[in-house]
């Protein structure tokens, strides 16, 4: 299975409408590939709170009309990263999009923990609640966004709903770079999955963005990874190591379940 993380830079000086366009052709060129994926909120941009009621749109909204145009162009799985979704409601939601081949939308999930505490994406958008994976050609596909990374219990959630690849845009911070590249390796190791992040480059909202897109097998190793800038970074990798590497090390059936929590004293 051939993968592709599309690093884009996002800022101030390009229009998402502009963005949706240079992405779409970044996917064209990947023909051949099995699953391309974007990074979070790329079109407005993560950090930059005062654009999102602008470009905020729905599921059937700019981005994955040229998403899903160009995953049926190309032939491959587009994950789009994620949008400033709207909902009939008003409400704003950070949400991902994921296509098959022919272009059709196979699973959306709106990201459960928002980040900002008490500010930004934690008071201005509301959080999903629902644990997203899809089915498809190379196994169970787990959903999730940014800083969701820091809550582990969501991670083993899709585990228990059968992901053995997850999927994670980010528009992570570069002072932070460290968690990033801890927190990837180390969800990887604890569900024994494929694990991609596709990591914005360049800076909006004032905040330098910290690229780093890693692919990260289920034994904890980078496959493969990119430096700061806008770049793509591709390879290949064996769904067949999953399990594998699961019945080499078997940690996943020696959980316990439902311990009980202690006492306050």
């Amino acid at each position: 299975m051939r993968v592709s993380l599309l690093q884009l830079s996002v800022d101030s000086t390009e229009t998402a409408g502009d963005r949706r366009l240079r992405a779409a052709a970044k996917v064209r060129e990947r023909a051949g590939d099995d699953l391309v994926v974007l990074p979070e909120l790329w079109t407005a941009g993560a950090w930059a709170y005062d654009d999102w009621e602008r470009d905020a749109e729905g599921l059937d909204g700019p981005t994955a009309d040229v998403m899903s145009a160009a995953a049926r162009a190309a032939g491959v799985w587009v994950h789009a990263g994620s949008i400033v979704e709207r909902d009939a409601d008003g409400t704003k939601y950070n949400t991902a999009l994921l296509f098959d081949r022919e272009g059709s939308l196979r699973g959306h999930y709106r990201k459960i923990h928002r980040y900002g505490f008490d500010t930004g994406e934690a008071v201005a958008m509301g959080g999903g609640s629902d644990i997203v994976t899809v089915p498809t050609e190379f196994g169970g596909l787990g959903l999730a966004i940014c800083y969701d990374l820091r809550f582990p219990e969501l991670f083993r959630g899709l585990l228990d709903a059968g992901a053995e690849l997850i999927v994670v845009p980010a528009a992570w911070p570069a002072a932070r770079l460290a968690h990033l590249e801890l927190l990837v390796r180390a969800r990887a190791v604890e569900e024994q999955v494929f694990l991609l992040a596709c990591v914005a480059a360049g800076a909006h909202g004032g905040v330098q963005q910290a690229g780093h897109s890693m692919v990260v097998d289920p034994w904890g190793t980078v496959v493969a990874e990119a430096g700061d800038h806008e770049e793509t970074v591709t390879a290949d990798v064996d769904m067949a190591e999953v399990a594998r590497i699961r019945s080499e090390l078997p940690v996943l059936r020696d959980r316990v379940l439902g311990i009980p929590a202690p006492a306050l004293r």
